[in-house]
């Protein structure tokens, strides 16, 4: 079986799933790509091979700070926290703050220093830390691709600064060519395509044709539904992740 690494691959896999070139699939090649793309996005949303989480780093510039966001990559659809700004607004290097004197008299030589209490001092100093200044609030918004930080900006951040964002990205197949060849993916096109096949000869229901033969679209349409809800009811058992736990 020849493995799928194109949309145009994956088009014409689909298409002969219906029965092309034997069969007329009576469904125009705008029509193939819309609901190609409308599988993709639903693929995409639940499907927990269709996202990775990454580090993407971002080089402050004069346009951020007067926009006051970041721009963020149409790809990525979630964002999970900003690192290096933590650092710069928690740590100080006021030389009577806590963690200053604790690093100028202890860091330098370890060798004098028990690791033990040392690591639990860090901690009920983060968590202090946490407590009364917390961490920035951030905003994001998958549809306006900005990154918005609720802080001072022109306080907080210098122009050619970087700062790392965690985020959650999608797969771009174009990138990575296997995402076609996925199997729950190829099911759930042929039937969203079957479906607009459907569509377009429940139009004619009832007219004959030379021959005696009648179209039979609404047939075609239930099977389509059918297997759509089976396949969105297998994504929901089998491959979509289980809702985080909140805590607040």
């Amino acid at each position: 079986m020849a493995v799928v690494t194109s949309r145009a691959e994956f088009k014409e896999y689909c298409l002969r799933k219906l029965g092309s070139p034997v069969i007329q699939i009576n469904v125009a090649d705008e029509q193939v790509e819309d609901r190609v793309d409308d599988a993709l996005e639903f693929y995409r949303d639940y499907h927990f091979d269709a996202a990775e989480d990454v580090f993407l780093k971002h080089q402050i510039t004069e346009d951020d700070i007067t926009n006051r966001y970041i721009p963020i990559n149409d790809l990525v659809i979630g964002i999970k926290r900003v690192i290096p700004l933590y650092e710069k607004l928690s740590h100080s290097t006021n030389m009577f703050d806590v963690r200053y004197q604790m690093f100028l008299n202890d860091v330098y030589n370890l060798r004098s220093t028990e690791m033990l209490s040392y690591e639990l001092t860090q901690s009920h100093i983060q968590l202090v830390n946490d407590m009364i200044t917390g961490q920035v609030p951030i905003r994001f918004n998958r549809h306006q691709n900005q990154l918005h930080l609720d802080i001072d900006w022109d306080e907080a951040l210098v122009v050619g600064e970087f700062i790392i964002v965690e985020a959650i990205r999608v797969l771009d197949p174009d990138v990575y060519t296997d995402v076609w060849n996925d199997r729950w993916l190829k099911r759930y096109a042929t039937a969203q395509i079957k479906k607009q096949w459907g569509e377009n000869l429940s139009k004619y229901e009832g007219i004959a044709m030379p021959g005696g033969v009648t179209f039979n679209g609404s047939r075609i349409l239930d099977e389509a539904n059918q297997e759509i809800e089976q396949l969105e009811q297998e994504m929901s058992l089998s491959y979509e992740l289980p809702v985080d736990i909140m805590v607040g």
